[in-house]
C-alpha cells in the first residue's frame, strides 16, 4: 500500500518535472500530490513459445506491475500513432494551463487505450495537480525519500519513454531529408525502414518517383542492454543494414508477440564476417495487456505498440524493404550524397563491364584478399565460379536491374548492393547481393552471394 501511494505521489511529480523541462509555466510551489490507494493485481507468468525468436517472455517487471491494471480490455481498433498524438495533446493543454480539459482527455486515453502506462501516468497526475492539497512539492520532480527501489525504476523507465516521445515530435526531420544510409532504391522497393536507436524511433518511408517521403514514425523499443549485438544471447539490438525476409502470421506465434512479427535477416554477411552471432532479431509487437516497452527492454529485437505494427504488416513486402538500425541517424539532402553515390556507381559499372567482357584479372581486382563467397566460399573457389559464369555469358552484355545501394558507416566503409543481373536476351536472372569495403581509396568486394 505504502509503495502504491509513493508511486502515485511520484507520478505527479514526474508529469511537473517533464512539463518544466519542455517549457510548461507551472508553478511548482502550490503543486501537491493527494495519494489515494489503487488496487494491484500481479499478473501469472505467460506460458512458454512454440514460435522461433530471440525474445523470451519473463515474469512483469517492475514497470508492469507498477503501472499496468490488471484486468485488461481490449482496445478499439485505432489508427497507428493515434494513441501517442493524444497524449502530446494532453501535455500540451497541461502546458497551456488546460489541466481540467488535459485530464478530460487523458481519462478517454485511458479508457481507449486501458495499457498505455504513459496515459495513466498523465491521468494520475493530473487528478493530483487539480487536488494539490496533500504534500507540496518542494522542487518538480520531487520524489518522496520513501519511495520504493522498484518505483524509482519504473519512474526512470516512464520517464526515459515520455521525454524520447516528447523530443521525437519537436526533432522530427525536414520532409526532404532522408537518412544517409539510403542511396538508391529502385521502384520494386516501395518501403525503407530506418531505426534510430537514441530517440527510441522507427520511421517508415515510401519510394516515390520523387525520392524516398517520410510518411509515419513510430515510438520503439530496443534491447535490454543497449545496442551492438554481437553475440547469441547479450540482450542488444545489432545495428547495420538489414532487410525484412518475411511476414509471420500472428496466430503461428504467442500472444507475446501481439500483432505479428517481421523477421530480419541478422547476421548480415558483414555480420559473419565479424564472428558475430545470435538469430531472431525481429520487429515485432507488445503482448494484449501492454501498450508500450520501456525504451530498452527486448532481448534484441525491436518492438513497437500493435496499432503501429499493424502499419508496417500491411504496408512493407519481405525481401525488398531494407531496415537499417543506427545508433543516431544522420539526415541529409539527397542531393548532398549525389557526388559519392556517382563515384560508386561508377566503380559498380566497372565491375559489370569486366565480368561482361569476361576480362578476369580485371574483373578480379574488385575483390578483396579477404573475400567470403556464399557458404563460405574463399577467393579462389569464387574465381573458378566467376570463371564459369562468365564463360555461359559468352560476351553478352548483363545489366543491373532494379538496383538497392545502400551505405554503412562505422569502423568501415561499406556498400550494400543488392540488383538482379539480367544477361542481353534473357527476361531475368540471378538477384544477388553484394558488400563492398571501402580499403584506402578503392572499392573492393568483401561478399558476394546470390539471394533469389
Amino acid at each position: 500500500m505504502r509503495f502504491l501511494v509513493s508511486l502515485r505521489g511520484a507520478l505527479a511529480a514526474l508529469l511537473c518535472l517533464l512539463l518544466v523541462q519542455h517549457g510548461a509555466a507551472v508553478q511548482a510551489k502550490n503543486l501537491g500530490a493527494h495519494p489515494k490507494p489503487r488496487a494491484s493485481t500481479a499478473q501469472g507468468t505467460p506460458a512458454k513459445s512454440k514460435a522461433r525468436g530471440t525474445e523470451a517472455r519473463k515474469t512483469p517487471t517492475a514497470r508492469s506491475k507498477a503501472a499496468r491494471p490488471a484486468a485488461p480490455a481490449p482496445a478499439p481498433a485505432l489508427r497507428d500513432g493515434q494513441a501517442e498524438e493524444r497524449l502530446l495533446q494532453v501535455l500540451e493543454l497541461t502546458r497551456q494551463g488546460q489541466t481540467r480539459e488535459a485530464l478530460a482527455q487523458a481519462e478517454r486515453l485511458v479508457r481507449d487505450y486501458p495499457h498505455f502506462q504513459l496515459a495513466q501516468l498523465a491521468q494520475l497526475a493530473l487528478g493530483d495537480l487539480l487536488a494539490a492539497r496533500a504534500r507540496p512539492l518542494q522542487q518538480p520532480g520531487d520524489v518522496p525519500i520513501t519511495l520504493h527501489t522498484e518505483a524509482r525504476a519504473t519512474l526512470l523507465e516512464l520517464r526515459t519513454e515520455l521525454q524520447r516521445r516528447v523530443e521525437a515530435r519537436s526533432a522530427r526531420p525536414a520532409q526532404a531529408k532522408v537518412p544517409s544510409q539510403f542511396l538508391e532504391l529502385a521502384p520494386r522497393y516501395r518501403h525503407a525502414i530506418a531505426v534510430d536507436a537514441s530517440r527510441s524511433r522507427l520511421y517508415l518511408f515510401e519510394n516515390t518517383p520523387q525520392g524516398l517521403r517520410l510518411v509515419a514514425d513510430y515510438y520503439a523499443s530496443v534491447g535490454k542492454l543497449g545496442i551492438e549485438k554481437s553475440v547469441e544471447g547479450d540482450q542488444r539490438t545489432p545495428l547495420g543494414v538489414y532487410f525484412i525476409t518475411s511476414r509471420l502470421d500472428p496466430a503461428t506465434l504467442r500472444d507475446f508477440y501481439g500483432a505479428g512479427a517481421l523477421p530480419l535477416n541478422y547476421p548480415n554477411p558483414l555480420d559473419q564476417l565479424r564472428g558475430k552471432t545470435g538469430s531472431g532479431i525481429w520487429l515485432h509487437g507488445t503482448p494484449p495487456d501492454q501498450f508500450a516497452r520501456a525504451p530498452q527492454a527486448t532481448d534484441g529485437c525491436v518492438a513497437l505498440a500493435n496499432p503501429d505494427l499493424e502499419r508496417l504488416l500491411r504496408t512493407v513486402e519481405p525481401r525488398n524493404t531494407p531496415v537499417v538500425i543506427a545508433r543516431q541517424l544522420d539526415w541529409v539532402a539527397p542531393q548532398s550524397v549525389q557526388a559519392e553515390h556517382k563515384a560508386f556507381e561508377a566503380v559498380l559499372d566497372g565491375w559489370r563491364s569486366a565480368k561482361t567482357a569476361g576480362d578476369m584479372q580485371r574483373l578480379m581486382s574488385f575483390y578483396a584478399p579477404d573475400f567470403q563467397g556464399q557458404r563460405k566460399t574463399t577467393l579462389a573457389q569464387w574465381a573458378t565460379e566467376l570463371h564459369t559464369e562468365t564463360q555461359a555469358l559468352r560476351g553478352r552484355e548483363i545489366e543491373l536491374k532494379d538496383k538497392a545501394i545502400l551505405r554503412w558507416t562505422d569502423s568501415m566503409d561499406t556498400m550494400v548492393v543488392t540488383f538482379g543481373e539480367v544477361a542481353s536476351g534473357s527476361r531475368t536472372g540471378p538477384v544477388k547481393r553484394q558488400f563492398w569495403a571501402r580499403r584506402g581509396k578503392h572499392w573492393q568486394i568483401i561478399y558476394e552471394g546470390v539471394i533469389g
